[in-house]
């Protein structure tokens, strides 16, 4: 018999797919200056959304970038301290031309709702309020003492939350923290994330003459800025895609015969990861899966370069200038500075001659996040997910960043737990994406079911 929360959740599910309508109408594009206003008008809402679900104290805070929410529900003594994280900003729409339909007027098509920010992350993290809300309308109280954080600025790299985290470690003190962005392995088969690569990135800028030459005047006597800087990247991965700048693995330490045997574990299918994105043959550094290159190897990848004459038709030009943009994933015990200074030392050491270089680095790296296997809070969500799919999890590591798991690991001293339903063709940061409904309503049950084993526990 299901118990008075979970009727609450079934009763009400019409209201709640309107207020996750509602919710991605909002185009809180966090990367665009234009949209700003419009990040701070989903802040709002969320705001009043917890407001409404019953929490206390819930509030718009100020940073030095784009807003984050605080909300509280502190009324069970002796119980761990949960906080929820999750963020509403979403990422730009682009290429527009590509949606099926506005990616800001939601659309229902069967089980899927497409729009902008659906999976990722405002169906994710919409859940876990609504399961608050079941249960302090039904029960008038929570299992454990909560705090919500959710943020406005994770799709830009979370530039401003480790200062405000620092500055309000006593508003955020708690013993665990559960992340509503991420995902499951599929529809059937649960997974808990276990890791997550960090990044830091760069910009080289590449100046030869002091402008434009004509190429029949001068080409063939002064270095090109073009040649010069694909030269440099070239040099920055061997043939057969190891890395070659010195001292970039220095801090990696490889996995275990046992660590290696539970991604082994996980289903792979390389033809048909092949098929997928249209690519005849798989590439990467030897002696590694696919699996394990795209989660705990780290990488180098020229991100974009640009340079002279890029118009229709011929300008017989040698450009002044040529630039790239490099991001690096980095692995547990790799620092974004030292990683980001064994770059600066090996373009000093193998720039060609004629050119002048200028390197820019990112002024908010972030180092990769990996939490016990054996964790409380972990077994916890592997208990829940295990009674709600039938089947064990597989333990999982990420091949992307969450910054701020890092982030309340350091100032707060707490583990985050990836606790999230979006699935891997629901197409997160590309034209048309969706969330499955059935995923919605799976994540309201699932936090319910969390929240009430982590007040049963101990050892959080």
């Amino acid at each position: 018999m299901p118990k008075a929360w979970q009727t609450y959740l079934q009763e009400h599910k019409g209201e709640a797919l309107a207020d996750l309508l509602d919710f991605l109408r909002i185009p809180s594009i966090s990367a665009l200056p234009d949209y700003a206003a419009d990040v701070q008008r989903a802040a709002e809402w969320v705001a009043q959304r917890l407001q409404k679900a019953g929490l206390e104290k819930a509030q718009v805070m100020p940073t030095q970038g784009h807003p984050v929410v605080y909300a509280e529900w502190l009324h069970a003594p002796g119980k761990p301290t949960v906080m929820i994280y999750g963020h509403f900003d979403t990422q730009p729409v682009d290429p527009l031309d590509l949606w099926e339909h506005p990616p800001f007027e939601p659309t229902l098509e069967g089980d899927r709702i497409y729009a902008r920010g659906a999976t990722d992350d405002k169906g994710n993290m919409l859940a876990p309020i609504l399961a608050l809300e079941a249960l302090l309308k039904t029960e008038g109280r929570l299992p454990v003492n909560v705090k919500c954080f959710f943020e406005g600025q994770e799709e830009i790299g979370s530039p401003h939350l480790s200062d405000f985290i620092a500055a309000h470690q006593d508003l955020l003190a708690c013993d665990l923290v559960l992340s509503a962005d991420g995902g499951q392995f599929s529809e059937t088969q649960p997974s808990l994330t276990i890791s997550l690569r960090g990044i830091c990135s760069l910009q080289i800028d590449v100046t030869g003459p002091a402008y434009d030459l004509h190429s029949g005047t001068y080409g063939g006597t002064v270095q090109n800025p073009i040649h010069a800087l694909v030269r440099l990247l070239d040099s920055m991965r061997s043939p057969d895609g190891r890395i070659a700048v010195k001292g970039f693995y220095d801090e990696v330490v490889e996995l275990t015969p046992e660590e290696r045997a539970q991604l082994a574990a996980i289903p792979f299918d390389e033809e048909a990861y092949k098929k997928e994105l249209g690519v005849e043959a798989l590439f990467g550094e030897p002696g590694y899966t696919p699996l394990e290159r795209t989660t705990v190897r780290p990488t180098l990848e020229v991100n974009g370069i640009w340079g002279g004459f890029q118009g229709e038709g011929t300008k017989t030009v040698l450009p002044s200038q040529a630039h790239a943009k490099i991001s690096c994933r980095l692995v547990p015990r790799q620092t974004p500075s030292r990683v980001l200074e064994c770059i600066r030392q090996h373009i000093a050491q193998n720039t060609p001659p004629g050119v002048r270089v200028e390197v820019r680095t990112s002024e908010h790296g972030t180092p990769a996040y990996l939490i016990p296997a054996d964790h409380p809070g972990l077994q916890a969500a592997r208990e829940v997910l295990k009674a709600l799919y039938g089947v064990e999890p597989f333990y999982t590591r990420m091949g992307g960043s969450v910054p701020v798991c890092s982030m309340f690991l350091e100032h707060l001293g707490v583990y985050t737990v990836t606790f999230a339903f979006g699935l891997h063709d629901e197409r997160t940061h590309s034209p048309n994406e969706f969330f499955r409904l059935s995923s919605f309503k799976r994540a309201q049950e699932a936090y319910g079911r969390l929240l009430e084993r982590l007040g049963q526990g101990e050892g959080l």
